[in-house]
């Protein structure tokens, strides 16, 4: 027995990857082959031909990406249904097309906790000025780059205001790595209006195949070799109240308890709540989710 575990294990240290490949007695699989990567897929009601070679293999590397990163892929998963419920609505209330829900994805892969070694923070992955350019509020007490809705409304803002600019989703996206200057200048000085056809900085390069192999991954799962059952997903949060706030809140610890629940759940629930208290000095009204 010890020595089939062995050799069951032997091909995940090969080359420090996980192969798709089989083992013996049983020849059960450890893992299904990446999807093939298409010739076309629509994004955004856009067509974007893959057929190019090194459009191919830039596609093929985050396929293969997304098949065998196992754990975040699961985890992105089962989140999923929590956090599109909530985004979508308010994507297609500023006129943004669905498919770029998968742009939250791919910058923190649905966690709304996420805070990146820049200190971009939430599952849009704002930086401070950016957020306070779009009117979030970021303070010592209140960061609303947690605060799902309100960070979603001011990524459609910055959507919209880059397709304005740029005129097609896919260099949208990648503005939204690189910058709209930074993509801007590139489209002038190597006379290319698509960033699929500009050279850019390896993350940015990167950036637009991953979304496509997020869009992909996300509208079938089972062929990247995962497949959930209904249980299997988060289930989605509903919250049992929400309390309107116009004054100061001297102990969120107080507050929870006057509304039957706990700290922890409180803050959990109100991810924009950075710290015990809620000072409010100047008398902003705020909605506190009670769950």
């Amino acid at each position: 027995m010890r020595r089939q575990i062995l050799l069951f294990a032997l091909p995940l240290l090969v080359s420090g990857s996980l192969l798709a490949q089989t083992w013996s007695p049983g020849a059960e699989t450890l893992h299904p082959r990446p999807p093939a990567v298409p010739d076309k897929m629509v994004f955004a009601g856009d067509t974007v031909d893959l057929t190019r070679q090194d459009l191919r293999e830039r596609m093929d590397r985050e396929l293969i990406s997304f098949t065998y990163m196992h754990s975040t892929s699961l985890l992105m998963l089962k989140r999923s249904r929590r956090f599109f419920s909530r985004i979508v609505p308010i994507l297609k209330l500023y006129g943004i097309p669905e498919d770029l829900k998968y742009l939250m994805v791919i910058e923190s892969n649905l966690d709304p906790k996420a805070v990146s070694k820049a200190g971009a923070v939430g599952l849009w992955q704002f930086m401070k000025s950016a957020a306070q350019t779009y009117t979030l509020e970021v303070s010592a007490e209140v960061d609303e780059r947690y605060h799902i809705e309100k960070e979603t409304i001011a990524a459609c803002q910055y959507l919209n205001e880059a397709y304005r600019k740029f005129g097609d989703w896919m260099t949208v996206a990648a503005s939204y790595n690189a910058g709209q200057g930074g993509i801007a200048r590139r489209r002038e000085t190597q006379k290319q209006s698509n960033a699929m056809d500009l050279w850019l900085p390896e993350e940015t390069a990167r950036y637009m195949f991953r979304l496509l192999a997020a869009k992909m991954f996300f509208e079938n799962p089972a062929a990247f070799g995962f497949d959930l059952a209904p249980g299997d997903y988060y289930p989605l949060f509903r919250p049992r109240e929400e309390v309107t706030v116009t004054g100061p809140v001297p102990s969120l610890v107080d507050f929870a308890l006057a509304h039957h629940t706990t700290y922890a759940a409180l803050k959990e629930a109100n991810l924009w709540l950075r710290d015990d208290k809620l000072t409010n000095k100047a008398g902003k009204t705020y909605k506190i989710v009670i769950p």
